[in-house]
């Protein structure tokens, strides 16, 4: 557990990050409650007044009726079918999307949008996350370790005598504006325009995604009156997997900046701290000795 040494005691610091890590979720809390209770309450009587327009227009149906149509859809909707369009939609079980489906369950990012409805393939899926979990972790770190040595050697090349620290600086710089590009940035290009999504709604997924957040809010593939290309999901599946890698790579160094620059500001602070004893050890007058002879 890391200590921190202060008057001749140990201090942990484990406990000061536990209480910057609630304090953190409590923020968190209040600023997602002021943002989204409202919108929440308006759009909950939008659509009670939605179902009063409806059976106004549709006499013969009463409220209780409606509501059983409705629990119809929210079952069809929690079993994976898109309640908009008819039957000839794509299956979202077909070998893409199964592929895809997959990925977010070893990668246990699981957008909730989908999953196995058949008792057999409950317990297969169970079984496939208890190994597919662990392979995917090792293949992560494999894959995070080949980033990591790729930027070693960068650093090393960045790092030989004649070349500036401008030059360093900027070589780092371009290693993680590539990542950033090719993992956070442009994706959203083609989402936004395969999907129809906005350019931030394209970020929001992006991000979402390849921090195994997974609300199940935006997903690919998914919307009934699109056409996509058999290999769409599976490409998309792929993307995911490097970018996780990246992404988690970059989250490392931050916990592992973040951690130094705790250690090394209680640090600075124990050797102020020990310096002042020093200081007032020194400041302080001798006290006269008096010799007893014998």
């Amino acid at each position: 557990m890391p200590l921190l040494t202060m008057h001749s005691r140990q201090i942990s610091w484990t406990p000061l990050l536990l209480l910057g890590y609630l304090f953190y979720l409590l923020l968190g809390a209040m600023v997602f409650q002021l943002l989204e209770k409202q919108a929440e309450t308006h759009f909950r009587d939008q659509f009670q007044l939605e179902k009063l327009k409806f059976l106004q227009n549709y006499t013969c149906l009463d409220r209780q009726a409606l509501e059983q149509f409705v629990q119809v859809l929210m079952e069809a909707w929690e079993k994976g079918v898109n309640p908009e369009g008819n039957s000839t939609n794509p299956s979202n079980w077909d070998f893409s999307n199964s592929f895809f489906f997959a990925g977010t369950v070893v990668t246990t990012i699981g957008y909730g949008n989908l999953s196995p409805s058949t008792v057999a393939g409950q317990i297969f899926c169970v079984f496939y996350a208890l190994f597919g979990v662990p392979l995917n972790l090792a293949f992560l770190n494999q894959l995070g370790k080949a980033l990591n040595a790729h930027l070693l050697t960068l650093e090393r090349w960045v790092q030989k005598p004649g070349r500036a620290q401008v030059v360093q600086t900027l070589a780092v710089v371009i290693f993680l504006i590539t990542g950033t590009l090719l993992f956070l940035v442009l994706p959203p290009l083609v989402f936004s325009y395969v999907e129809g999504w906005s350019y931030g709604e394209g970020f929001y997924f992006t991000f979402i995604t390849l921090s195994t957040i997974g609300f199940g809010d935006y997903v690919v593939g998914t919307n009934p009156n699109k056409h996509y290309i058999p290999v769409y999901r599976s490409l998309t599946a792929i993307w995911i997997v490097f970018g996780l890698a990246w992404l988690a790579l970059v989250f490392n160094v931050g916990a592992d900046l973040m951690e130094r620059y705790l250690q090394l500001k209680w640090h600075k602070s124990d050797l102020s701290l020990a310096e002042g004893d020093t200081t007032k050890l020194e400041d302080e007058p001798e006290q006269p000795r008096i010799h007893i002879p014998s």
